[in-house]
């Protein structure tokens, strides 16, 4: 008997992509294993890239927006001393230079990165200008004007130091090439740098002891134990306080309709709230407010 994962509850499934494979051979590889086609990954990974990559199962699609939108973590290496067209070392070198600055100014100049700050995009990248992804312009020999963009690194730990290597893990905001980090630091000390190697260990609250290889959910579904491995859908808004229907506001429930104040057991402090079924089932994020709940967000299945 074939196991299928439509039988089974939706929910997030946490990958730990292999260096190669870009997010799309993931999914692709996954509606095989997981005999499903509703799917969906929340950000991509470069191929040379590898670590956790969250993939929405079912109604958990709805979820893929918000997990994209999540902070992250990185491992990853600078090599200074070289620069490349793509900013990491898989790309054509440009420029190389002598790394003669000392591990103090080294450790200056990346500790400047933490906070706010515009970043211009990496040509080689998925962004797109007029429709066009920039890597396909940057691959016709085209560089064109990109509009820098907010982000936050919120932290970085150098993990080691051995020029012209560095290992950093980098916390930041969504939207944050690391390999510009890499590049500008280069370009602050004034003799080049690119990123060597990269592994995303975190996006929001998934971390990479949560991962999963291909090869090993293949295992789980031969062995009928994959869906123990799915995160639930109301695992992401675990900040919200949780809020329970009473069975005399199931009807209302499922169809999306607001209800009253006092057809929910709870005393939420959150604006925000995780509604449950009276069976125990995730319903939905609903909007708290003086009258009652609004739905925001519907899960139930």
């Amino acid at each position: 008997m074939v196991f299928l994962l439509w039988d089974m509850k939706s929910g997030i499934i946490i990958i730990d992509k292999e260096k190669g494979f870009t997010s799309f051979d993931v999914i692709a590889k996954l509606r095989g294993i997981l005999q499903t086609r509703k799917l969906g990954h929340t950000g991509t990974l470069d191929p040379d890239a590898t670590g956790v990559l969250p993939v929405c199962i079912g109604k958990a699609t709805k979820v893929c927006d918000l997990l994209t939108d999540m902070s992250k973590t990185y491992e990853t290496v600078l090599l200074l001393g070289q620069k490349t067209d793509t900013q990491d070392i898989s790309g054509q070198v440009l420029a190389r230079s002598d790394v003669t600055v000392s591990e103090d100014v080294v450790r200056s100049a990346i500790m400047n990165m933490v906070g706010k700050q515009l970043q211009t995009p990496p040509m080689y990248s998925a962004k797109k200008i007029d429709g066009r992804k920039l890597y396909d312009l940057a691959r016709e020999g085209q560089e064109v004007y990109r509009e820098p963009v907010p982000i936050e690194v919120f932290s970085i730990e150098i993990l080691w130091m051995e020029l012209p290597r560095v290992a950093m893990r980098i916390s930041c905001s969504k939207g944050t090439y690391i390999r510009t980090i890499c590049h500008d630091i280069g370009e602050q000390l004034g003799c080049f740098g690119c990123m060597e190697a990269l592994r995303r260990t975190q996006v929001g609250p998934f971390c990479v002891s949560d991962a999963l290889s291909l090869s090993h959910v293949e295992e789980l579904m031969q062995a009928h134990t994959v869906e123990a491995h799915i995160q639930s859908i109301d695992s992401l808004f675990m900040e919200y306080d949780r809020v329970d229907a009473l069975a005399t506001a199931n009807k209302p429930l499922e169809n999306g309709n607001k209800l009253t104040l006092a057809d929910v057991e709870g005393a939420p402090k959150t604006d925000a709230v995780r509604m449950y079924h009276s069976d125990g089932r995730f319903a939905g994020i609903y909007q708290k407010t003086t009258q009652g709940y609004t739905l925001r967000k519907n899960f139930l299945e």
